[in-house]
Order: C-alpha cells, then sequence, then structure tokens
C-alpha cells in the first residue's frame, strides 16, 4: 500500500507555524467583521406617517394593539358571497400559484446554499483490456477506483454571507405571496362592490326610465290637446333616449366587470352571484397603527427590508473574496495499477493536499465588485424608506377618502329627498300650467345625477375600506 500525505507535513513545518500560521490569524482578527448580522438602520424616517384626517398639522396616534390590518379578512368582508368568491380566488389564482412556486424554487436554492459548507465527492471507476497482437501475447487488464473530496473551509464568511443572503430572499419572495394573496382579497371585494354599485345605478336608471316615459306620454297627450308644442314632445322624447343610453352603458359595465371577476378567479367570462348594494356591513371604526408597526404589517414594505438586508449580506460576500481561500482535497484511489506494476488484488493509494489561494491582482474585479455591492445596498436602503413613506402615504389617503365620502353622502342623501320632491312639485305644477316642460326636465336631471352621485359616494366609502384594509397589510392572517 502507498500513501501520500502531503497535509501534515505542510501543517507541522516550522515556516507554516511561524510565518504563514501568523499571517492567517491576523486575517481571522480582521475579518470578524464578516460574520455580523444585518440589523434595522436607526436613521429611518417612520415618524408622523399617517396625517389626521382633521387637522392639517397633526398626525394620526391610534392604538397600535387595535390595528384595522390585523382583522382576518373574514371579520371584515361578511359578505357569504363575496367570501365564496375570495376563497375560489385564493385557491384558483395563476399569479398566487405562481408565487407559491417561486417560494418553493427559492427553498430549493436556500438548500443548496446551506450544502455548500459540506464536502463535495465524486467517484469514477474506469477500467482498461489491452491486448499486443503478438504470438504468445496476454491480456493486460487493469482498473481504478477513484474516490475524491474537495472541502472549502469558511474561515472568512463567503458562504455563510451568501447562505444569509438566499435566507432573505427566501423571506422577500414568501412577503410577495402575501402581497398577491391581500391584492387577490381586495381586488375581489373590490369588484364585487363595484358590481353593486352598477346594479344599484342600473336600477336607478330604470326608474329614470319609467318617469321619463311618463313624462313623455303626458306632453304627448299635452299636444293633443293643443296645450304643448312639438318641441316640448321633441326634447321629452330625447331625454327619454339619453336614459336608455345611460342604461346600455350601464349594462356593458357590469358585464366588463363580471368578465374581469372571472379572471381573477381563473374562470371564463360568466355571470356573478352578488347581493344588494345597502345590505353590506363594513367596520366603521378604525385603528391604523403608526410607525414602525407598519413594517411588520405590511408584506411589501417587509420585502423591501429583506432586500436590504440581503444586499448587506452581497456587501459582505464581496468583502470577503479580498481574503485567501482554503481548500481541502483528499482522494483515495482502489486499482491494480501501480506505474509499472499491475498487482492483484488492487491497493489503495491515499492522498490529501490543502490548498491557500490568495488573491493579488484579479483585473480590479474584486474591487468593483465590493463598490457594486455598497451602491446596491444603498439603493435598497433607500427603496426601503420611500417604501415605508408611500405605506404612510396610502394609509392616510385611505382615511381620508372614506371621512371624505361619509360625508359627502349625508348631504347627498339631503340633496335627493329636496330634489324627489322637486320633481313632484314641477310636474304637479306642470299640469296646472304653473311651470315650463323645462323646469320639470331639469327637475329630473337633477335628481337623476343626486342619486347617482349618492350610490357613487357609497361605493367609494366601501373602496376606502377595501384600500386602508389593504395599505394596513390586511389579509395576511
Amino acid at each position: 500500500m502507498k500513501i501520500i500525505i502531503n497535509m501534515k507535513a505542510f501543517f507541522n513545518s516550522p515556516s507554516f507555524r511561524r510565518g504563514l500560521g501568523g499571517g492567517l490569524l491576523c486575517l481571522l482578527l480582521s475579518s470578524c467583521g464578516l460574520y455580523g448580522k444585518y440589523e434595522r438602520p436607526d436613521n429611518l424616517n417612520t415618524k408622523g406617517l399617517i396625517r389626521d384626517v382633521v387637522s392639517d398639522t397633526d398626525t394620526l396616534q391610534s392604538n397600535a394593539d387595535d390595528n384595522f390590518g390585523n382583522l382576518p379578512w373574514r371579520e371584515v368582508f361578511t359578505d357569504p358571497q363575496l367570501q365564496s368568491l375570495i376563497e375560489k380566488a385564493l385557491e384558483n389564482n395563476t399569479d398566487l400559484r405562481n408565487a407559491a412556486l417561486n417560494v418553493k424554487m427559492m427553498e430549493t436554492a436556500l438548500k443548496v446554499s446551506k450544502l455548500a459548507f459540506l464536502p463535495s465527492i465524486a467517484i469514477g471507476p474506469q477500467g482498461t483490456i489491452s491486448r499486443v497482437q503478438m504470438d504468445g501475447a496476454s491480456t493486460t487488464k487493469t482498473y481504478q477506483l477513484p474516490i475524491s473530496a474537495s472541502w472549502t473551509i469558511d474561515l472568512f464568511g463567503n458562504l455563510l454571507s451568501q447562505k444569509r443572503s438566499a435566507q432573505m430572499k427566501l423571506l422577500a419572495t414568501k412577503d410577495y405571496q402575501v402581497v398577491v394573496k391581500t391584492n387577490i382579497i381586495c381586488g375581489v371585494a373590490n369588484l364585487y362592490y363595484t358590481l353593486m354599485m352598477l346594479d344599484e345605478q342600473l336600477a336607478i336608471v330604470t326608474d329614470m326610465e319609467g318617469l321619463t316615459k311618463e313624462t313623455w306620454d303626458m306632453m304627448k297627450l299635452q299636444m293633443e290637446l293643443g296645450r304643448a308644442r312639438s318641441t316640448s314632445v321633441q326634447s321629452c322624447e330625447a331625454n327619454y333616449y339619453s336614459i336608455l343610453t345611460q342604461k346600455a352603458d350601464i349594462k356593458r359595465q357590469i358585464r366588463e366587470m363580471e368578465n374581469s371577476m372571472s379572471l381573477l378567479l381563473n374562470e371564463a367570462g360568466h355571470q356573478i352571484e352578488r347581493g344588494s348594494f345597502y345590505n353590506q356591513s363594513l367596520p366603521t371604526k378604525f385603528s391604523t397603527g403608526v410607525g414602525l408597526q407598519l413594517l411588520s404589517n405590511r408584506a411589501d414594505v417587509h420585502a423591501a427590508e429583506m432586500a436590504l438586508a440581503q444586499c448587506y449580506y452581497d456587501t459582505q460576500t464581496a468583502r470577503s473574496r479580498f481574503y485567501p481561500n482554503i481548500t481541502l482535497t483528499a482522494a483515495a484511489t482502489f486499482t491494480n495499477s501501480l506505474g509499472t506494476q499491475i498487482v492483484n488484488p488492487g491497493k489503495w493509494i491515499l492522498s490529501a493536499v490543502g490548498a491557500l489561494a490568495q488573491p493579488i491582482f484579479a483585473h480590479g474585479q474584486i474591487v468593483a465588485g465590493l463598490k457594486v455591492a455598497k451602491a446596491q445596498q444603498e439603493q435598497a436602503l433607500n427603496t426601503f424608506q420611500n417604501t415605508i413613506l408611500k405605506a404612510g402615504n396610502e394609509v392616510s389617503n385611505a382615511l381620508l377618502l372614506y371621512n371624505s365620502c361619509d360625508e359627502k353622502s349625508k348631504l347627498e342623501a339631503k340633496r335627493v329627498d329636496v330634489l324627489t320632491q322637486t320633481v313632484a312639485d314641477t310636474r304637479q305644477l306642470y299640469t296646472s300650467k304653473g311651470s315650463t316642460y323645462l323646469e320639470v326636465i331639469q327637475a329630473q336631471s337633477s335628481l337623476l345625477n343626486a342619486r347617482i352621485s349618492k350610490v357613487t359616494d357609497d361605493f367609494t366609502k366601501m373602496q376606502a375600506v377595501v384600500n386602508l384594509y389593504q395599505a394596513l397589510g390586511g389579509g395576511s392572517k
């Protein structure tokens, strides 16, 4: 048996102990910073993220333990038909399925980065049969069964920082999956409320269709009695057709919204069963939480921070490339061919080698790589800060929209009551020649617009609730 061991003599040599060993110790001490973990920057601007909906200068200070965004989506959207649609969308939506597959791919990448700490092992058996074409020649058979192993010693954190970077990327991918889930929940809710709003507008226009048809018939009767001109009848007819045009347009919008909803459900376009617009029950009191709580609730904000952490570890990886790369390689071969001799049975040949490679000049690639990594880390920090501010802005806008539409809806309700009475009074005055037909048309048009505006404001208020829930990271629980 022939054994070749180079490592023992290498590490036991006096030159290694005095020179190279001391150098490695210095390198180890100087590389302690390569093992540091990511910490959230303390200079982030997170104060006053959410403006008060009344005061122009104050910011909202709510109970952070009672955050509206923490409610499960079934407690926010209580309509059974809407809940059924949301469940179907979460089960079938293509974007959510792809997000889940992305998570699986990142989990596989993380496993690969963890396995990098283990030795790599390879085996390559081979055999040879040779015969010389001469009288009395014999056949020579040789074989080899080589096994080799290589292990990179991660003294300077290169593999560790790559593993941590993969962990952060996995967390960011999971955050994206949550973002997709939240978008689907809120998207289905918005489309559902839009359909019901259009249904209500269609009912209003249908009522107005009957009213304008009745006015047109009355004007035709008045013309036959000589109390109205043909131009007045034509105006009534034109107003009636205008209402029919609005009705056709609303029906088209309903079909388009149903097709959009079907697409979210990953189904072909079809009719969507839904409830009544004014039978919906949505929360009316909200607590948002402020400051850093948004960082834990909003999946996209958390993903931005994970991207920053990933860049931090990528910078550590780039910095570790300035340090030596130490690799241990061992090989074992079972063979019957020992140079000029062929023996049977075969013998083992063993060898072990240690290699240390210190980069000195790499065409500036290592230095450039570190500069790029630092710049990318700074970009990620800027993106993280901006994402935080955008989150606060979205919450502020949703609260403002809700309060504004709530106030407008109450005023529109009073306006509708007044105009309803105005239409009745104007029609009665017209029949007694106390007003002109123009006043009747104007009163009817004003009532139609007021009723549609009332429905639109109520719908926008519903939409503001959905937007606030989404802005606070709702739907993740």
